[in-house]
């Protein structure tokens, strides 16, 4: 009987963490899910400003480039082992298995939205800055993102 107890504890508390783990990586996924929509939220009026079909706006692009900043820092552990790829993602395996590579992209990007933050002061600025940084952001999608 004590074994019975025993053994149907263990199995509950195993169903438990395991219950626990999945229900952190779809927490992880939604967390980067979020960082990534914000993004994508903060960029669009940025590139209307560079194609020239919305007026320049500092604060706009200053938002922008605080968000990706913070992001940038933050993403590399929203990708832990087991968050991905499969549904409801559309990172691709290529994040797990060059690790490395995907999280220096990050560090890059960081590098140059901190730099660009600095630097730009004006529309002029603006436009010899952002596009880099948006260059930046866009080549992990290259490699690491499934195409819609």
């Amino acid at each position: 009987m004590v074994r019975r107890l025993t053994a149907a504890t263990a199995v509950a508390m195993f169903a438990v963490v395991a219950a626990t783990a999945v229900v952190a990586q779809s927490d992880v996924v939604k967390q980067r899910q979020a960082v990534l929509k914000e993004f994508g939220t903060l960029t669009r009026p940025v590139g209307g400003m560079l194609r020239g079909s919305a007026a320049f706006d500092l604060a706009a692009v200053q938002a922008a480039l605080d968000a990706y900043i913070k992001g940038a820092k933050a993403l590399p552990g929203l990708f832990p082992e087991g968050s991905g790829p499969g549904a409801g993602t559309d990172a691709l395996a290529a994040v797990w298995k060059d690790k490395a590579d995907f999280d220096a992209r990050f560090a890059r990007f960081e590098a140059d939205a901190t730099a660009a933050r600095a630097a730009i002061t004006d529309e002029a600025s603006f436009k010899a800055n952002m596009p880099g940084v948006l260059r930046s952001c866009g080549g992990c999608h290259d490699v690491y993102r499934q195409k819609s």
